[in-house]
């Protein structure tokens, strides 16, 4: 069978739910596969072909999951954050170069007026009356269509570009198929599973490990209309969830409220609790098992791989706090600067090839000449392997902070401050040093009501740390910058807090 989007979804069970959303609407299997039908006959009715684009601006829900898929199984589909500005818009579709942009019905977003500069057509998705939210028209006249095909985009996405100008990143089929069975296979996800989805659909995460993962065992996704932790144990409850994935700042928020719901978190019985995208302090994953009684997953992923690359096994098999598994799909290795394969326990770049694994950025040759080396992705990331097998990341190449010659992981600080019993949140950074080169900074929530001076963090770093992984510079903060996908903002915060 060709490893396409389409046959993601044409495999399922017609009468099973493929997604449900909070105005109590569900859309079954068979529904979700006409619709897929439909939009490919209206987009090739309009002259659009399989190797154009579509830029995507939905808030998160049911209509944001059925657009994606639809438009992705004919064409290339690229989702945008809804919250960027005017100027962000004009950035990303001179970029991108999409021949539609599809809106919500009189959509104020400035997307609109983006296009309209850029001569981009905008199209407002038509609701059908009686028809469960997430199924819709985009045009009244279809048309027969051409399949698209393995090789084919079917996703482009920007890198977050924290150090330098964001890369377009362009998935194709198989690269999604390829994923979503990995992440399935990794999770054992089953057509019984039903997961609440909390990430942005316009971001990997959510787009490929829960959304597509769930899609191709047959599962259902609660389509949310994004993250709110103050509702997340109800909906949860009512919703009869069997597990979910996030950022680990979702986790702590959902953290704060479960602590003071602990009969409502232990009775959700969720089978997992899945963890990627940003490192979990082990503190956090330990509170999470203890807290909802149940398996916490931390995995591996970034864009450019559709997501995964490792993942902590389910039971039996164990899961180690502080590492993101074993590899889960794509080979993966570590790498020392001369290209060459490392032993367990020996630190290197990690780099991973496999179907899951883009081919290259889109246009920039010198991005693709420093990623690529005898056929592996460098992932820009440092690690190793331990001899089970599992990996442990220890830094962000771009991120590890130099400090007079001694290499120092922001990650090991950030772990050990977290076990600080009045600290919620730490991102530790690099800070220009005239003398050292860079100097180490830590930005700090500290947990609600409890107090705790900057002497104190320092003492309690020196009694767990080497010297010179001591933060020179403590900024207590109400919250830490984040990125749209919740991810604490390591890369430019010392500029962000005035310290540079």
């Amino acid at each position: 069978m060709t490893q396409t989007l389409r046959n993601l979804i044409n495999n399922n069970n017609d009468e099973s739910i493929a997604i449900s959303s909070s105005d109590g609407s569900k859309i079954k299997y068979s529904e979700l596969k006409k619709h897929v039908f439909d939009i490919s006959g209206q987009l090739s009715e309009k002259g659009f072909l399989n190797s154009d684009r579509a830029a995507i601006v939905l808030p998160n829900g049911p209509e944001m999951a059925t657009t994606f898929l639809a438009v992705a199984s004919y064409m290339s589909a690229a989702p945008l954050n809804p919250s960027y500005k005017f100027s962000e818009y004009e950035f990303y579709l001179k970029d991108l170069m999409p021949k539609i942009v599809i809106v919500e019905k009189n959509s104020s977003n400035p997307v609109v007026e983006a296009a309209k500069k850029l001569g981009v057509e905008v199209c407002e998705i038509k609701k059908i009356d009686n028809a469960p939210t997430g199924i819709f028209n985009l045009y009244d006249e279809s048309s027969s269509f051409e399949l698209s095909k393995e090789t084919y985009e079917a996703l482009v996405l920007h890198t977050s570009g924290t150090t330098s100008r964001p890369k377009v990143v362009p998935l194709t089929n198989k690269n999604i198929y390829s994923s979503a069975v990995n992440i399935s296979n990794s999770l054992k996800l089953n057509s019984e599973d039903h997961c609440y989805n909390i990430m942005p659909l316009f971001h990997i995460h959510g787009l490929i490990a829960i959304l597509c993962s769930s899609i191709f065992s047959g599962a259902s996704v609660y389509a949310s209309d994004g993250f709110n932790a103050l509702k997340f144990l109800d909906i949860a409850k009512k919703e009869k969830i069997s597990w979910y994935s996030g950022v680990p700042t979702m986790h702590q928020g959902i953290l704060m409220r479960a602590k003071k719901n602990i009969k409502l978190a232990e009775n959700l019985s969720l089978r997992f609790i899945r963890s990627s995208s940003a490192s979990l302090p082990p503190a956090v994953f330990e509170q999470l098992r203890e807290v909802f009684k149940t398996t916490v997953i931390e995995a591996y992923g970034m864009t450019e791989a559709s997501h995964q690359m490792t993942s902590n096994p389910m039971p039996p098999q164990i899961q180690k706090a502080g590492f993101v598994g074993k590899p889960a799909g794509p080979e993966v290795c570590i790498m020392d600067a001369d290209g060459n394969i490392q032993k367990n326990g020996h630190e290197g770049e990690v780099c991973i090839r496999g179907d899951n694994v883009t081919t290259g950025y889109e246009n920039n040759d010198e991005a693709n000449k420093s990623s690529f080396i005898n056929g592996w992705f460098r992932t820009g990331d440092q690690g190793f392997f331990d001899n089970d097998g599992y990996l442990k990341i220890s830094g962000r190449l771009k991120e590890i902070i130099n400090r007079g010659g001694e290499k120092v992981s922001p990650l090991e600080i950030d772990n050990i401050l977290m076990e600080h019993e009045a600290i919620e949140q730490v991102v530790t950074f690099g800070v220009k040093d005239k003398l050292l080169g860079e100097a180490i900074g830590a930005a700090i929530v500290l947990k609600n009501k409890k107090k705790c001076s900057e002497i104190e963090i320092k003492s309690y770093a020196r009694n767990h740390l080497a010297d010179f992984k001591v933060p020179k510079y403590i900024s207590f903060l109400k919250e830490i910058p984040k990125g749209a996908t919740g991810k604490l903002q390591r890369i430019g915060l010392a500029e962000k807090l005035g310290l540079e």
